[in-house]
């Protein structure tokens, strides 16, 4: 790997989650290892009539447990489980909720304090913002006429209000930026983030992804796509990646935020360092809006710049964190890619697919699966991919199927391809002094 001097070395002092499967880390942890599906019928809205009524939704989350009503009011979904979730990884006082979650857990006093404040940015990935919050205002002033309209509707709904909520929890006064990749954007935003602190730019960032977008318009669209699964009748096991039985992704939504620290910050102040951002890289396919490229260059490019930047030969992977979202195009050209990346050693390393148990969280699912990555690096153990019941000849790897393997975990590789052929891949480490 590569030797950078200490100031270029980017490393993860804190996370939190609010996913499918929990409102911490800790929770969607323990039941990604567990194998267990949080995938359910909705109940955000009535489905009565939709041709598509489950997906990854996050359970029970009371906005008021974490922001005033008023705060709470003027917040899109997807705003509050950033902001949250920031939270969650520097102060134990907000333990259930993600920016915080992540703050807190990297035992950073927040707000940030003028020394830090300057040195501390945001790096928030996201597909669709706050769109439920644009939606809703479109049907009020419809149903209701201009009157009704929340005044906050259109500032809402811009991607970038939730990066603006987790600045004013934290106090982060540095690089500020949002990334709206697809599905590609959490990667992105840890990767950019991580090349930030190596500029000198700043020496904290909190960044992640959050996603809020289950909605009866999305379901109708993606749908009209052919590029959700239909199993009502079987909800948990309609997210079945790399199997020969799957028929579409599952729409799901949810947040991890991530600390990120320049080496000698975090050595300096005592840090627990769980991982290491060794490199990544982005890429595009430059070939269609939802099909992947038959040939998988663009997946081929990110994964092997992803290595080079890292400076991590293909047989020092211990571990492929695969984007998996279960469509019959995507996991074959995915698994193509990996194949010609990696050639033989490819069936030697263990591939495994979060989506089997979330669902796919668009701007979320990259910062998602990186929390199930550094949760391997830390516990050296992989999660399964689950409803694996038949092997397709396209898909012939190992992709831990159906219970959790206990594995030596040292070199993580991460994949991330959006709509649009965007592709992000990061390399995520074990710290060695």
């Amino acid at each position: 790997m590569l030797d950078r001097p200490p100031h270029q070395r980017v490393v993860i002092t804190g996370y939190g989650a609010i996913t499918p499967l929990g409102h911490t880390a800790a929770e969607t942890w323990q039941k990604l290892i567990m194998g267990q599906s949080g995938i359910a019928p909705l109940t955000l809205f009535a489905t009565e009539g939709l041709p598509i009524r489950f997906g990854g939704e996050v359970k029970n989350f009371d906005p008021h447990h974490y922001y005033s009503p008023k705060e709470a009011k003027r917040m899109a979904r997807c705003s509050q489980f950033a902001a949250a979730t920031a939270i969650q990884a520097v102060d134990p006082q907000f333990a259930a909720a993600t920016a915080i979650q992540a703050v807190d857990h990297a035992g950073l006093s927040h707000p940030f304090n003028e020394e830090l404040a300057e040195r501390a940015g945001v790096m928030l990935g996201t597909s669709m913002g706050g769109f439920d919050k644009a939606e809703q205002g479109i049907r009020d002033y419809i149903t209701k006429g201009i009157r009704q309209v929340n005044p906050f509707s259109l500032p809402a709904a811009l991607p970038n209000l939730s990066t603006f909520h987790i600045c004013i929890k934290l106090n982060t006064q540095g690089y500020s930026n949002t990334t709206s990749t697809a599905c590609a954007a959490g990667n992105v935003a840890l990767y950019e983030a991580a090349e930030v602190i190596r500029r000198g730019q700043c020496e904290v960032m909190v960044a992640g992804g959050a996603e809020a977008a289950i909605m009866d318009v999305t379901i109708l669209g993606f749908k009209i796509m052919h590029a959700l699964s239909t199993r009502n009748a079987d909800p948990a096991r309609a997210s079945r990646p790399f199997d020969a039985q799957r028929d579409g992704f599952v729409l799901a939504e949810g947040c991890a935020m991530f600390v990120l620290e320049s080496l000698p910050h975090a050595l300096a102040r005592g840090a627990t360092i769980y991982a290491e951002i060794l490199g990544g890289a982005l890429s595009s396919d430059t070939y269609h809006i939802a099909a992947p490229d038959p040939e998988s260059r663009g997946a081929i490019r990110a994964m092997t710049w992803a290595l080079k930047s890292a400076g991590v030969r293909p047989e020092q992977v211990d571990y492929i964190n695969a984007h998996g979202a279960s469509t019959p195009l995507g996991d074959a050209a995915e698994t193509r890619a990996i194949k010609t990346v990696f050639g033989e050693s490819a069936y030697q390393i263990p591939i495994s697919a979060t989506k089997s148990m979330t669902g796919h969280a668009f701007g979320a699912a990259g910062a998602i699966e990186a929390l199930a990555c550094v949760k391997s690096i830390e516990t050296n153990t992989l999660h399964p991919t689950i409803n694996y019941d038949q092997p397709d000849p396209d898909c012939d790897l190992d992709y831990v199927p159906n219970h959790a393997r206990d594995h030596n975990v040292k070199v993580v590789l991460s994949n991330s391809f959006g709509l649009g052929g965007q592709n992000a891949c990061l390399v995520l480490g074990k710290y060695d002094k």
